[in-house]
Formats: C-alpha cells, structure tokens, sequence
C-alpha cells in the first residue's frame, strides 16, 4: 500500500513539474510562418511584464519615421470555428484586436494609408498551430490553443487553459525590410472544461496587454 501510495505521490509530483515547465513564449514549432524569418528573436520582457520573443534592427532609429502605414491584423491560418469557439467570438476578438493596436500604434505616429519614404509599415496575424506533446493535449487550436495540462488530469479535473498566439512586424517602407518583430503568447482565462464555450472575454486581456506593450515599448530596452 506503501509503494502504491509512494507511485501516486510521484507521478503526481511529476506531472506538477511537466506542467510548471509549460514555456510562456510560442515554441518554435508553433511558428506559423507569418513572418519570413525566426531565427533572429530574442527572449526579453515587455513593458506590462509579459515574456515575448523579440528583435530589434541595431540601426532602428524611431526618429528617422514620420509615421504608419496601418494593416489591420488578420487571422493566419484563417480558422475554422469550432463548437467551443464560434465564429461570433473569432470575429469579436479580431475586431477587438484591432481597435487596441491601432489606437496604441496612433499613439506612436500618425497613421496614414499610403507609405512614404518615411513611412513603417505594420503588419499582424493572430496565429496558432495544431499540435501534441507528452503531458499536454492541444484541442481546436486554431488559431486558440486550448489544452488541458497533466496536473489537471491527475486530480481530474478537466480545466482548461487558453492561449493566443500573436505574430507582427514593422517595416521600412523605403528598403522593404523589417525592423522590429514580435512573436508572442498570452495566457487567458480557464475554461471549466472541454465543453465550455469561450468568450471574448477569456481573452481579452491578452489584447489589452498587446495594446499596452504597442504603447509604452522603449526600443533602448535590451533583451534580457
């Protein structure tokens, strides 16, 4: 009884470790090949405090860009709406996406609708990717990761996490090259469990700490 009591007791322990490792920055494999090029981020700190992957060119000077070209942020894969999140709630958290950055990056520059030789040029996508991995199940990911985490399945019961995956970039509007990319995941509310509809609601903060970061991002900040 010992034994089995000793065996529960570490496979437990285990699990509890697996799911505490779960990383905060999108994995490599849930790059969704939105941006051309991943190999140069870095993990660094955002201004609300949230871990990102990020590069900066070394060149990039915010003063030499008299404002922005604005691309309203879409859906990259464009996903497919499920009966746990349905096309009213893709479409809310889109629209809401997009009312955030756009006023945040208005805060940074005047936005205008054809570049200049001044000009940066945003661009983003909401992503996600379908995937497993040993202690985590992904369901419906696309582009919302909804997974239930090892501990969770140990003590039985089925919560489930939420995830948004976000990918953008500026660009030099004169040389066509990036020179500032973000890839990052925000963590949203829990779900009761795999039968539980998802609001808007789970997910907005991680809009609104998307906004925030657009706002106060100093590009002095070195990754840490």
């Amino acid at each position: 009884m010992r034994t089995q009591t000793l065996f529960k007791v570490a496979v437990l322990t285990g699990l509890l470790a697996l799911s505490g490792c779960a990383s905060k920055v999108t994995e490599p494999d849930k790059y969704s090949g939105f941006l051309k090029n991943y190999s140069d981020l870095k993990e660094t700190k955002s201004a609300s405090g949230q871990t990102v992957l990020r590069w900066v060119d070394p060149s990039y000077n915010e003063s030499k860009y008299d404002n922005i070209v604005y691309n309203p942020v879409t859906y990259y894969p464009v996903p497919k709406p499920t009966t746990q999140v349905g096309q009213q709630v893709l479409d809310q958290l889109l629209s809401y996406t997009n009312t955030q950055l756009k006023s945040a990056i208005s805060k940074r520059k005047p936005l205008v609708t054809t570049p200049g030789p001044r000009s940066l040029i945003f661009r983003g996508a909401i992503t996600g990717v379908a995937t497993s991995k040993e202690g985590l199940q992904f369901y419906e990911v696309v582009p919302v990761a909804l997974l239930v985490a090892g501990t969770q399945m140990a003590t039985g019961h089925r919560t489930m996490d939420t995830n948004l995956y976000f990918e953008g970039e500026l660009i030099d509007a004169a040389t066509n090259k990036p020179v500032i990319k973000v890839v990052r995941k925000g963590e949203g509310k829990d779900l009761n469990n795999e039968s539980t509809p998802m609001a808007f609601e789970t997910l907005k903060k991680v809009v609104d700490d998307m906004a925030t970061d657009a706002t106060m991002f100093d590009v002095n900040k070195k990754p840490q």
